[in-house]
């Protein structure tokens, strides 16, 4: 039985795995796209954020994403 909040391993080497992958992704559209164009697709997000039921967070799972997220970040940033 695991400990809540607790991480297994290989949870904690899927992440690292990812955020990597998310980091490199992320760079390389920066360098391939201009800053006008990614103004224009923030633009176009933050307006649809309510029609796609992002503005609706229930507390108990922002509680839960940041309790996940702080104890990814106390092992990722050993």
């Amino acid at each position: 039985m695991r400990i809540r909040n607790r991480l297994k391993r290989s949870e904690v080497q899927a992440f690292r795995r990812r955020w990597k992958f998310v980091n490199a992704a992320e760079r390389e559209e920066l360098c391939n796209t201009s800053v006008d164009e990614k103004l224009e697709q923030l633009i176009m997000l933050m307006t649809s954020a309510k029609e796609l039921g992002w503005t609706i967070v229930l507390e108990g799972e922002i509680n839960e994403v940041r309790d996940r997220w702080n104890e990814l970040r106390k092992v990722y940033h050993v």
